[in-house]
């Protein structure tokens, strides 16, 4: 009689095994927060090891606690909380212009030659100026004020986003705007009903993209003449050599645009529930 095989070797289903390294699979979900989180804590770990055993000066690079004093005392006396408002507030205004105008015009001239000939040309050139060269300018134009910090970050964030925006509606298939103008649908109504809806997704992904730039050009707009805000904080510090107020003006300005990023991401999450990611 021919040896069978146990009945739960037979049923037995295979195990699914985790691969790390396929294209565009899925892992786990807390084996994506847990690598995350222990490559932080690893960053932190060595800063530790560094610091404790002197392998590098203070004043180079001070330790993890006297970052935390420094944090302590902002708190403390009311400092760190003014400079995060300041700073916000600035944020929040350029960019939110930038967004205001890059938006129509990106649109336009994704759809229509006629604007991107038009446009194209200037954007291109004026993307590559560094926006720290724009600063002795911005001084001339509109002081010293919020409005000269806010006029750095609107240069630093606009031109990048009209591109961006731009392409995210030449992404729309051209079968699609086809096919809706064989049901009737007019010029107007393609442009809202489909290239926008179409696009949307990615352009709120260029909306998150380009806050995040706005972060990085903070210390620039606030590099002169300012007497509150997380970038004055950080040069001001660089005079006195007080690297620990530096580090950790780097963190917080580090950690908002985390948090600022984090709230896009769950705000595509909730509003493009039918778009599939996995592909």
């Amino acid at each position: 009689m021919a040896d069978n095989k146990p009945i739960d070797n037979v049923m037995k289903k295979p195990r699914r095994k985790t691969r790390l390294l396929e294209l565009r699979a899925d892992i786990p979900a807390g084996l994506y927060f847990a690598a995350g989180a222990s490559f932080i804590g690893a960053f932190f770990l060595i800063w530790l090891l560094l610091t404790s055993f002197g392998l590098v000066p203070p004043l180079f690079l001070p330790g993890p606690q006297a970052v935390w004093m420094e944090l302590v005392r902002q708190i403390g006396e009311g400092i760190l909380g003014q400079d995060v408002a300041a700073s916000l507030y600035r944020i929040t205004l350029g960019w939110l212009v930038s967004t205001l105008l890059a938006l129509p015009i990106g649109i336009l001239m994704g759809n229509f030659k006629f604007f991107e000939g038009l446009l194209e040309p200037f954007i291109d050139l004026v993307r590559y100026m560094p926006a720290v060269a724009f600063v002795p300018l911005t001084i001339l134009w509109t002081g010293v004020d919020d409005g000269q910090k806010i006029l750095i970050l609107f240069i630093g964030t606009f031109f990048q986003e009209v591109l961006m925006i731009m392409d995210n509606v030449k992404s729309v298939p051209r079968e699609m705007i086809e096919v809706s103008s064989t049901f009737g649908l007019s010029r107007w109504e393609i442009l809202y009903h489909v290239i926008l809806r179409y696009a949307l997704p990615g352009i709120w992904d260029t909306f998150r993209i380009t806050l995040g730039w706005a972060w990085t050009y903070l210390v620039v707009a606030e590099l002169v003449a300012a007497k509150i805000g997380l970038g004055y904080r950080i040069m001001r510090a660089q005079r006195f050599l007080q690297t620990e107020s530096i580090i950790l003006g780097i963190l917080v300005i580090g950690l908002l645009g985390l948090l600022t990023d984090m709230a896009f991401k769950f705000a595509y999450k909730r509003m493009f529930r039918w778009m599939d990611r996995k592909g």
